[in-house]
């Protein structure tokens, strides 16, 4: 007997690419579940199967920075609480060194949906009862049709929860209002422009050159920093919560075009975000 859950939950988390550097991006959970039925007629109650697997996909990949530990792209150091690591894209490098709970070492070459999937599995059969023989596991990206979007990283040390990770994010929808009337080519020109973005706090910045900038804080999980080319990075003077990207968003358009009124509706991955009006 199989029995499934379609669009479990969703998780936001950043993850390393062998040619784009650091992506933010948000994932739909899927799952499928064979097994015998057990004396109430079940293969496994929806509460323990929706409890188990989100409480694990939420402290496991929500929120976290995923690594491929075996891309020859990565050089890898492990420090007790910590995690230090360098990642080679193209001519690019970055590094970053945080709490270890803030990273998630995959056993793959690449990350994709397909890589941890098949990891997560592995990691989830014990913590499922003996009624299931056979567990399947489905990321995919939400479908946004021909909307824009944007991947995007960025960490809140204000925050109190997994936000303060100084690399997670997001891969979100923007929508653009100009004079009343919805503006595509806006739209897209912030979806190219944010493309694979850091989105850093100017007052965070520890170092900076011509060609890379590094950011630095301590929170309440502890010391993070991370260093990556300039050109992957945009600098807000406010802390990046999706509220004030939306403002900064707005700001900028109103800048370029100070006659025009302007709504922005920025996402932070699936089905929330924020609205402001200038």
């Amino acid at each position: 007997m199989l029995l499934f859950v379609d669009e479990l939950t969703n998780v936001d988390f950043s993850y390393l690419h062998p040619s784009r550097g650091l992506l933010g991006e948000t994932w739909l959970a899927s799952t499928e579940l064979d097994g015998a039925l057990d004396e109430q007629g079940m293969v496994c109650d929806f509460g323990i199967v929706k409890k188990t697997l989100r409480n694990w996909l939420d402290e496991i990949l929500d929120h976290c920075l995923l690594v491929p530990r075996h891309s020859p792209n990565l050089s890898l150091l492990e420090e007790g609480e910590y995690i230090s690591l360098r990642w080679k894209f193209g001519d690019k490098e970055l590094s970053c060194r945080s709490p270890a709970q803030a990273i998630t070492l995959i056993d793959a070459e690449e990350i994709d949906a397909s890589s941890v999937a098949k990891w997560s599995i592995e990691q989830l059969r014990a913590l499922l009862p003996d009624t299931i023989e056979r567990l399947s596991l489905e990321f995919e990206p939400e479908q946004l049709g021909d909307n824009a979007f944007y991947h995007y990283s960025h960490g809140l040390k204000k925050h109190a929860g997994n936000c303060q990770r100084i690399a997670h994010g997001h891969r979100s929808g923007i929508q653009i209002w100009r004079d009343g009337e919805r503006d595509k080519a806006l739209e897209a020109q912030w979806s190219e422009r944010w493309c694979d973005i850091y989105l850093g706090s100017d007052f965070d910045v520890s170092e900076r050159s011509d060609t890379q900038l590094s950011f630095a804080y301590q929170s309440a999980q502890g010391n993070f920093d991370i260093s990556l080319p300039a050109t992957c990075c945009e600098l807000l003077p406010t802390d990046t919560t999706v509220e004030w990207i939306a403002c900064y968003i707005a700001e900028q358009l109103k800048k370029a075009a100070p006659g025009s009124q302007f709504k922005v509706r920025a996402f932070e991955g699936i089905g929330k975000g924020a609205v402001y009006q200038i």
